[in-house]
């Protein structure tokens, strides 16, 4: 059983969201999203600086089984990047929630993050899968 964790806003496409309470949000992909994937070998991660709107694809994990795009949960702007993917994209599958985490947005308004599923409607979202 995938672990989906309560301080976090998820979305369809497997992406979580961490509040920060400054305007940033931490995005990764979800535990569920990991286990699906297998073994990641490479992230492509988004430019710094980059706007994007919801739903935009921001970047790529590649598995030794498939490629997925990486999505824009709400409207922002990267302010941050993790590299040290770069070296070591496996960290997602070991860590998905901690040092997997794959970039920060800068929200275009905080009130974007109530279209996001919470836990429990994330719950019932994989159940389907």
């Amino acid at each position: 059983m995938s672990e989906i964790l309560d301080d976090r806003k998820y979305t369809k496409s497997h992406e979580w969201v961490l509040d920060n309470g400054d305007g940033t949000v931490n995005i990764g992909i979800s535990d569920h999203a990991q286990e699906l994937l297998g073994d990641i070998v490479y992230v492509e991660l988004p430019e710094m600086d980059a706007e994007f709107g919801a739903e935009d694809a921001v970047g790529v994990v590649e598995s030794v089984k498939a490629a997925s795009d990486i999505y824009a949960p709400v409207p922002g702007t990267v302010v941050a990047v993790n590299e040290a993917l770069d070296d070591a994209p496996e960290t997602v599958n070991s860590d998905p929630f901690g040092e997997g985490w794959i970039y920060t947005l800068k929200l275009d308004s905080a009130d974007d993050l109530d279209e996001l599923m919470d836990a429990d409607a994330y719950q019932t979202e994989v159940a389907d899968d």
